[in-house]
């Protein structure tokens, strides 16, 4: 079954489409899961609210990937549900791979208004665009999925030194890009 496909069945409301999504994207979604909350039980809860929203969403939206589309309101839940059961307590694992971006991309909370976000999310595409495809994968292992620096090693067949010295290096370079680009971080 096609991407087009895929999204047809979710606009006829055939619940057929849920079945589909899980069959093609279900692995991505529960992997970037678990990887963010670490808890199971609270991963599958999150991936039947992202298939609940995308749902309610296809339509009137109509994804040209539905795999990203639901992969991101997969992310998006999942990390509601990490801020919610971490409000009192920091250290946990994702927080870790986000305090590593905290001095290199400006918070949310200073970026002023909605087009300034949209203007740093595009800035974030540009600079993930001009990078080169080893050093995209790496940065979207650890920062988009959540996966440990441990686990992008064991991937990409090298030592965990070297892909945390590799992180650092595409951090400092994204710094100086948002910079250049007239983000202060």
């Amino acid at each position: 079954m096609t991407d087009h496909e895929l999204v047809a069945l979710f606009l006829e409301r055939s619940e057929q489409a849920i079945n589909e999504l899980m069959n093609r994207y279900g692995t991505a979604a529960r992997h970037i899961a678990a990887n963010i909350l670490k808890d199971p039980q609270d991963a599958e809860e999150c991936v039947s609210e992202a298939c609940l929203q995308m749902w309610n969403s296809v339509p009137p939206s109509q994804p040209e990937h539905p795999g990203a589309y639901f992969c991101a309101i997969t992310r998006n839940v999942c990390l509601s549900r990490h801020h919610a059961n971490t409000a009192r307590k920091r250290n946990s694992f994702y927080d870790t791979a986000l305090d590593e971006l905290g001095d290199t991309v400006p918070a949310l909370s200073d970026v002023e208004t909605e087009a300034d976000a949209r203007r740093l999310t595009e800035q974030l595409n540009r600079f993930l665009e001009q990078l080169d495809g080893d050093s995209r994968y790496l940065f979207l292992r650890r920062y988009w999925h959540g996966d440990s620096v441990t686990a992008i090693a064991r991937q990409s067949g090298t030592s965990p030194h070297a892909v945390s010295v590799r992180l650092h290096r595409i951090r400092q370079k994204l710094q100086k890009f948002l910079q250049k680009e007239g983000f202060q971080t």
